[in-house]
């Protein structure tokens, strides 16, 4: 495979080692820099995907590495003629740096309180209705009681009316308005279940 550019041209590839390489890329030889990036780019890949456990993260990971390579192709110093340990330690920084930016950004959405509860008018307007209809059958329910225990139920239970007042009132004994009050109950009771 022969590469072209500015400079002599490379006889193959793979007995081309990366400084060589890497001052043609600093000298603007392109076609130096996509051999560096084709025989390292996997390798960066594979790097950054174990750091951040994403594919995604690590696509952009290594092409965010590979573009600071290319903007700083004129400073870099190479490591025993390899490209690789630097590209190792930019993809690990910017991995640091994308995973210090996401915890800020969870803990800033941590703090954002939840929006209130809007509950919808279709549902109140539901309740309502049936509210009404359950309120028209207990109304329903305690007119068909008889007329000792309706008194009762009317105090007591809708008026709120303590017994010993109810009695009064209706000039019966407090044991008699508790047995009207208990039968009365029973019999709402087996007459809402039956509905």
């Amino acid at each position: 495979m022969e590469l072209t550019g500015v400079g002599a041209p490379l006889e193959v590839v793979d007995d081309v080692g990366d400084s060589d390489l890497w001052l043609r890329a600093a000298r603007g030889d392109n076609a130096a820099f996509t051999t560096l990036f084709e025989r390292h780019a996997q390798s960066v890949w594979n790097h950054t995907y174990r750091l951040t456990g994403s594919w995604t993260s690590a696509e952009d990971l290594t092409s965010s590495t590979f573009l600071i390579a290319w903007r700083k192709r004129g400073k870099v110093v190479l490591v025993r003629d390899s490209l690789l340990p630097w590209l190792y330690t930019v993809a690990g920084n910017l991995a640091r740096t994308e995973y210090r930016g996401a915890n800020r950004r969870l803990r800033l959405l941590r703090r954002i309180p939840d929006p209130p509860v809007v509950s919808d008018h279709a549902d109140a307007v539901a309740e309502q209705v049936d509210g009404a209809e359950r309120l028209r059958q207990v109304i329903d329910a305690v007119h068909a009681l008889p007329r000792a225990q309706r008194q009762v139920v009317e105090l007591c239970l809708l008026g709120d009316l303590p017994i010993a007042d109810a009695a009064e009132l209706l000039e019966v004994a407090e044991v008699t308005v508790r047995a009207h009050l208990s039968r009365a109950r029973a019999q709402l009771r087996a007459l809402m279940e039956e509905k």
